[in-house]
Protein backbone atom coordinates (compact mmCIF):
# COMPACT_ATOMS: atom_id res chain seq x y z
CA UNK A 1 0.00 0.00 0.00
CA UNK A 2 1.31 3.66 -0.95
CA UNK A 3 2.00 5.60 2.39
CA UNK A 4 -0.74 7.97 1.18
CA UNK A 5 -3.52 5.16 0.78
CA UNK A 6 -2.39 3.82 4.39
CA UNK A 7 -2.31 6.99 6.21
CA UNK A 8 -6.18 7.77 4.23
CA UNK A 9 -7.59 4.67 5.32
CA UNK A 10 -6.10 4.58 8.54
CA UNK A 11 -7.65 8.49 9.19
CA UNK A 12 -10.82 7.16 7.99
CA UNK A 13 -11.07 3.98 9.99
CA UNK A 14 -9.81 6.06 12.92
CA UNK A 15 -12.78 8.60 12.18
CA UNK A 16 -15.29 6.12 12.10
CA UNK A 17 -14.08 4.01 15.42
CA UNK A 18 -12.77 6.91 17.84
CA UNK A 19 -12.51 4.38 20.70
CA UNK A 20 -9.49 2.10 20.46
CA UNK A 21 -11.08 -1.30 20.26
CA UNK A 22 -9.71 -4.81 19.44
CA UNK A 23 -11.40 -4.33 15.51
CA UNK A 24 -9.77 -1.09 15.51
CA UNK A 25 -5.98 -2.56 16.04
CA UNK A 26 -6.85 -5.18 13.76
CA UNK A 27 -7.85 -2.91 10.82
CA UNK A 28 -4.43 -0.82 12.15
CA UNK A 29 -2.58 -4.38 12.13
CA UNK A 30 -4.29 -5.10 8.25
CA UNK A 31 -2.68 -2.19 7.26
CA UNK A 32 0.15 -2.39 8.70
CA UNK A 33 0.86 -5.78 7.42
CA UNK A 34 -0.42 -4.93 3.78
CA UNK A 35 -3.62 -7.66 4.01
CA UNK A 36 -6.28 -5.85 2.31
CA UNK A 37 -8.13 -9.28 2.83
CA UNK A 38 -8.24 -9.17 6.67
CA UNK A 39 -9.31 -5.72 6.59
CA UNK A 40 -12.31 -6.78 4.37
CA UNK A 41 -13.02 -9.52 6.96
CA UNK A 42 -12.92 -7.44 9.86
CA UNK A 43 -15.18 -4.33 7.95
CA UNK A 44 -17.29 -7.23 7.46
CA UNK A 45 -18.22 -7.11 11.09
CA UNK A 46 -18.72 -3.30 11.85
CA UNK A 47 -22.14 -1.85 11.37
CA UNK A 48 -21.59 0.87 8.44
CA UNK A 49 -23.91 2.00 6.32
CA UNK A 50 -24.26 1.24 3.25
CA UNK A 51 -22.37 4.68 2.11
CA UNK A 52 -19.54 4.03 4.46
CA UNK A 53 -19.23 0.28 3.69
CA UNK A 54 -18.61 1.56 -0.28
CA UNK A 55 -16.08 4.11 1.26
CA UNK A 56 -14.18 2.02 2.68
CA UNK A 57 -14.05 -0.67 -0.11
CA UNK A 58 -13.19 1.68 -2.95
CA UNK A 59 -10.24 2.40 -0.61
CA UNK A 60 -9.15 -0.84 -0.28
CA UNK A 61 -9.61 -1.27 -3.70
CA UNK A 62 -7.17 1.28 -4.22
CA UNK A 63 -4.86 -0.57 -2.05
CA UNK A 64 -5.19 -3.60 -4.16
CA UNK A 65 -4.43 -2.07 -7.27
CA UNK A 66 -1.37 -0.58 -5.56
CA UNK A 67 -0.20 -3.39 -4.50
CA UNK A 68 -0.51 -4.85 -7.64
CA UNK A 69 1.51 -1.80 -9.30
CA UNK A 70 -1.82 -0.93 -11.55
Amino acid sequence: MTDQAAVSLLRWLRRQLRQPNPLREHLEAAVENDDPAEARRVLSRIPFTQAQHRHVEGLIARWEKGRDGL
